[in-house]
């Protein structure tokens, strides 16, 4: 095969895509590629693609044709495309479309598509249980089966045009106030309203069910809200944690025209059920015993709702999606910063919630200056002697564990805080001990979630008023937590490799800031270790949002010397 003129990537039979970060041409190869593939490792400088039927799907919903897309890997490919990718992508995206999900008169749901294809659908025994023969081109199946039906059909690789409507739910009231409470001039961003507007539009059959993307600090309540106010019905909103409850509830109160008489909280002891009703999903799963029903799954049909926000979807546990599959008929909002899920159930989040509807580039929302324009660091320090033979003798999880609590962390997250000293600083991590030893190191408080809730609320508030100039906080803080000036993270340890972890926790720096509009995102890892090999999976989604990660050595010697510096290694 003939490589023709210099460029930055290389299309592999079995649909992958290497790409040399070093090219000239790389950042644009890399904004092509983001649009229909997804990232799935970096050794080194090549960074490797996969482009799967779930990201040909969302490409399709977006408005991208196969020739578009195979254009886009022909301008960029060192080499001709492979005959097998092409007839791939061509037979991936065609499949989206085929199959349409209507409502008769009679209540009844109509799949329809090509009789051949019918054919081939009841000869698979589930979907065949599911479905009645009714005629040529179509199939019958009753309201209950929707979820299941659609879930199905796109595990089978045929997903479905959902136009069998919506109910509109109990009515509400509510506008959003161009003046907040405080008495600030409001409204949504130009994004904003897009986002709001590709999720729902009176003229688009299939509106009114999907997933919104956008990074931390972009306004996603915001989008939730002016979702909630274009449809003005009764809304429960699902999201991660008590903090997060009591922000939705501020916000609401803040911008709309709701009052507390609209308003319930379903968390902790409050049990109130009103016409927007904000729950966390740990109080639905909640359950005395494994064998117990969930009691609280019973909210979802407490009200008639016309909508249901989730919050932070790529957390929906599994028990809510078993409910979200009878719910078909309740218009379903997903707000997240990363579709990724370290359960591999995005495809259930396509076709329970819906189809990935907007995605607003973190690089151009910066360029905007709407979010802080972050520098990451991984930065890799020794283990110090006396714990590098325990760490050799130690069994697989227990190496990292070691790696994890590197002693040597705790005098490098107080060299990094010198270095920004007088910007508000968050040290993340993982391990309550080491926290624990980090926090009496600095002074600083520590918030997990061992605290009570007001304990967590007393540190929140007092690291914004600047009372708190470093919090050390444990994965409670990685989600839906409001702590607009922080300016420096410092992360410490994290759950293995997981990549929405570490798209949450730079999301704590994102919030613009005042002046230079700057902010530091470190990454503290054990060389020579487990922990270098998760930390550059964890950094997969970043990167493909257009970050670069600058990986320096800290050299032993300094750590004890005041004043040391890191020894550079390079972008990476």
């Amino acid at each position: 095969m003939l490589k023709r003129e210099d460029r930055p990537f290389i299309v592999q039979s079995d649909s992958t895509v290497l790409l040399d970060e070093r090219h000239r041409d790389a950042e644009a190869a890399r904004q092509s590629l983001s649009r229909f593939a997804d990232l799935t490792k970096r050794p080194g400088h090549v960074h490797t693609y996969r482009i799967t039927p779930l990201s040909l799907w969302n490409a399709a919903v977006a408005g991208m044709s196969a020739d578009e897309v195979i254009g886009e890997l022909g301008r960029y490919n060192c080499y001709e495309l492979p005959q097998k990718v092409t007839s791939h992508i061509r037979t991936l995206m065609g499949r989206y479309g085929q199959l349409k999900l209507i409502r008769g008169e009679d209540g009844l749901l109509r799949l329809r598509g090509e009789e051949k294809l019918m054919e081939q659908l009841m000869a698979i025994p589930y979907l065949a249980g599911m479905l009645n023969e009714s005629g040529d081109g179509e199939r019958i199946a009753s309201p209950e089966m929707r979820g299941a039906l659609k879930q199905e059909l796109t595990r089978i690789g045929y997903p479905v045009i959902d136009l069998a409507g919506y109910r509109h739910g109990e009515s509400l009231n509510v506008q959003m106030r161009e003046v907040t409470r405080g008495g600030k001039a409001f409204g949504l961003r130009d994004y904003q309203k897009r986002a709001v507007d590709m999720f729902y539009c009176e003229e688009r059959m299939d509106g009114g069910s999907g997933v919104l993307v956008l990074p931390c600090g972009a306004g996603k309540t915001l989008i939730g809200i002016g979702a909630l106010s274009r449809l003005h019905c009764d809304t429960l909103i699902l999201t991660s944690n008590v903090t997060s409850v009591k922000q939705w509830r501020q916000e609401l109160l803040d911008k709309t025209t709701l009052g507390d008489e609209h308003i319930g909280e379903y968390a902790g002891k409050a049990k109130e059920v009103k016409p927007v009703t904000i729950a966390t999903y740990q109080i639905l799963t909640h359950r005395k015993q494994k064998t117990d029903e969930f009691e609280h799954m019973r909210l979802f049909n407490e009200r008639n709702w016309g909508l249901i926000i989730y919050d932070e979807v790529h957390l929906l546990p599994a028990p809510v999606f078993r409910m979200t599959a009878d719910l078909q008929a309740t218009r379903r909002l997903g707000l997240t910063a990363t579709l990724v899920r370290e359960d591999g159930r995005e495809t259930d989040v396509f076709s329970l919630i819906g189809p990935k509807r907007y995605d607003m580039p973190w690089k151009a929302l910066e360029e905007q200056r709407w979010i802080a324009e972050v520098t990451c660091s991984e930065i890799r320090l020794p283990l110090p002697d006396g714990e590098r033979s325990t760490y050799e003798e130690a069994a697989g999880v227990e190496k990292l564990r070691i790696a994890a609590e590197n002693k040597a962390k705790t005098e490098a997250v107080s060299r990094l805080l010198e270095r920004h000293r007088g910007k508000p600083a968050l040290v993340i991590g993982q391990y309550l001990r080491q926290l624990h030893e980090i926090g009496e190191r600095l002074n600083a408080p520590v918030l997990s979630g061992e605290l009570p809730h007001a304990e967590r609320e007393r540190l929140y508030a007092g690291f914004k008023s600047g009372d708190i100039p470093v919090l050390v906080v444990s994965k409670v803080a990685n989600f839906a937590v409001d702590l607009p000036d922080a300016a420096v993270a410092i992360q410490v340890s994290g759950s293995y490799g997981s990549r929405q972890e570490e798209a949450q926790r730079i999301g704590r720096i994102l919030r613009p800031k005042t002046g230079e509009n700057a902010a530091w995102f470190y990454t503290l890892v054990t060389d020579g270790t487990k922990e270098t090999q998760f930390a550059r999976r964890r950094q997969l989604f970043l990167l493909e949002q257009g970050y670069q990660y600058e990986v320096t050595k800290w050299e032993k010697p300094l750590l004890g010397t005041a004043g040391g510096e890191l020894e550079g290694m390079g972008a990476n």
